[in-house]
């Protein structure tokens, strides 16, 4: 499939085409043993890069497991592995994977999931990071497909329940046509990578993005219930906490997205009403349906514990902060921190203009932040440059970054 030539790509590319059938048609979905041996010996067969993708179940399942693997590679063709069906057992796909550049878009997305069956690349291209560093504002993968190659994709099923069976035809079409250009994306996106002077650096993000450690637990994950900032009182915090832990108990026992199980709405307005009875709770919103009738005793059980709470183990009213307080407080709190941020901000921002980057790209926000309001000791561009290391930062951020923000972090509230 021929990509549209770089001299089209602009204001004057023609139309782009509709991609609507995969080119090799939609090959059956691997769910057997014997089908996945040969699959297997497919890919390895083929060559080159591998593309790769997966679909989950968010919004309809608590876990993030991949219920479709897709891969294509040249000489191999699509291959649709249903792992479920084969209760997560690809071993046979390991070697035939193990040396080849994997190419995904969004790759931290998927990599999680691929990892829970065992499935790590060992070299990596991410086409939305790629396209993130080439400085494009619309990175999504129809918009680089429509960008680069003058495809267009059919919107498809991407928030769809994928833990379905069987797979709807039209949804496994789709399925298909999310690799079908991938490679040919990843060499476009390369060629400009490399055109802009970037490759070195996209290298060094994919392997910073294949090999991060997984994110770890949140504290009090409880306080991300949507609503919750409706909440003032300690009690009522405790009432959300209990119905926040005991639908996460059923969610993940049966596994259901919380959301399907109760209503972050529902929890915070429970909560503020406080019901002591049945007939009370089941009076409002949502929890009078059949299915929360069902549960009612569960949820006035869990409210019922949390108003049993001694007053010192009530939650705080916030949640505990680590690291810097929110930067609108700065400037009274630390008058010279916040003249080191804004000036950080102002020399990143100048940086990120001239290498045509997101200067969220260029430094984490959360990094420059907590630079800026404990400043290493000695803030010279050697020290600064170690700083930003220690934390993760690449090369070639540093590289661009280290000096300007070493004078940024001398800036005083009276420049």
């Amino acid at each position: 499939m021929e990509a549209a030539s770089p001299e089209t790509v602009g204001s004057d590319r023609p139309e782009p085409v509709l991609l609507t059938e995969p080119t090799d048609g939609v090959p059956p979905v691997v769910d057997t043993p014997a089908a996945l041996n040969a699959a297997a010996d497919a890919l390895t067969a083929g060559t080159g890069p591998v593309a790769v993708d997966t679909e989950r179940a968010s919004g309809y399942r608590y876990s993030q497991r991949a219920y479709l693997v897709q891969l294509r590679r040249e000489g191999a063709g699509t291959v649709l592995v249903d792992p479920i069906a084969l209760d997560g057992a690809l071993d046979p796909l390991l070697p035939a994977l193990a040396d080849a550049e994997w190419v995904l878009h969004a790759a931290s997305q998927d990599l999680p999931c691929l990892a829970e069956l065992d499935l790590r690349p060992a070299r990596l291209f991410d086409t939305e990071l790629a396209g993130r560093l080439a400085g494009f504002e619309r990175v999504s993968l129809g918009a680089l497909v429509e960008r680069m190659l003058g495809y267009r994709l059919e919107k498809g099923h991407s928030a769809a329940d994928w833990s379905r069976r069987p797979l709807p035809q039209d949804w496994l079409v789709y399925a298909a046509l999310d690799v079908e250009l991938l490679t040919a994306l990843r060499d476009a996106m390369r060629d400009e990578l490399e055109r802009q002077g970037k490759l070195d650096w996209a290298h060094e993000e994919f392997e910073a993005v294949r090999t991060a450690a997984p994110a770890p637990p949140r504290a009090e994950p409880w306080r991300r219930t949507s609503g919750i900032h409706r909440v003032r009182s300690p009690r009522q915090l405790a009432a959300v906490r209990a119905l926040w832990e005991t639908r996460d108990n059923v969610a993940r026992d049966r596994d259901l997205a919380p959301g399907r199980v109760l209503p972050d709405s529902s929890i915070v307005q429970a909560a503020q009403a406080n019901p002591k009875t049945e007939a009370d709770l089941v009076a409002l919103p949502v929890f009078g349906g059949r299915q929360q009738r069902r549960r009612a005793a569960m949820w006035l059980q869990a409210l019922r514990a949390a108003r049993r709470l001694e007053n010192d183990e009530l939650p705080a009213a916030a949640s505990p902060h680590e690291g810097p307080p929110p930067t609108n407080r700065w400037a009274d709190r630390d008058p010279a921190a916040a003249a080191r941020l804004s000036a950080a901000r102002s020399a990143l921002s100048k940086i990120a203009e001239r290498n045509n980057l997101p200067v969220e790209n260029l430094l984490l926000p959360d990094l420059v932040r907590r630079t800026c309001w404990t400043p290493p000791e000695d803030r010279s561009a050697d020290d600064v440059a170690e700083l930003l290391r220690d934390k993760g930062a690449r090369e070639w951020q540093i590289n661009l970054t280290a000096e300007d923000l070493s004078k940024a972090l001398h800036a005083t509230a009276t420049d």
